[in-house]
């Protein structure tokens, strides 16, 4: 089992800036997909980023990339997400998941989430 917890959220002007963290405890295994999402209101949830524990394959969502950067401590077992130049269209609720290679995001493990509000 792998518990995920998210932490950093909070409410911002436009322009201003967060960095999101995701404590990850339980058997970590170094294949691990790690990856951010997002659920808007009224809105599907969307993958923000993600990368794999081992630094490669990094990918973020059009509208994102130049202004967030993931990131992870893999001795600490915590991933980041440095979120700058937030705009209103950034409100969600951010998740953290991980999974297995080859396994869908469904099926693998999922934080709670931590709220980010943009304001203009």
């Amino acid at each position: 089992q792998v518990q995920l917890v998210e932490s950093g959220g909070g409410s911002v002007q436009t322009g201003g800036s967060l960095r999101l963290s995701c404590a990850a405890s339980g058997y970590i295994y170094s294949d691990y997909r790690m990856g951010w999402f997002r659920r808007a209101p009224g809105k599907e949830r969307e993958g923000v980023a993600s990368i794999y524990r081992g630094g490669t394959r990094i990918y973020y969502l059009d509208s994102v990339k130049g202004r967030f950067t993931i990131s992870q401590d893999n001795a600490n077992n915590t991933l980041y997400l440095q979120m700058n130049s937030l705009i209103p269209d950034d409100t969600a609720i951010y998740y953290c998941a991980a999974r297995l290679p080859g396994d869908k995001w469904d099926d693998g493990y999922w934080g709670q989430g931590t709220q980010v509000i943009v304001s203009s």
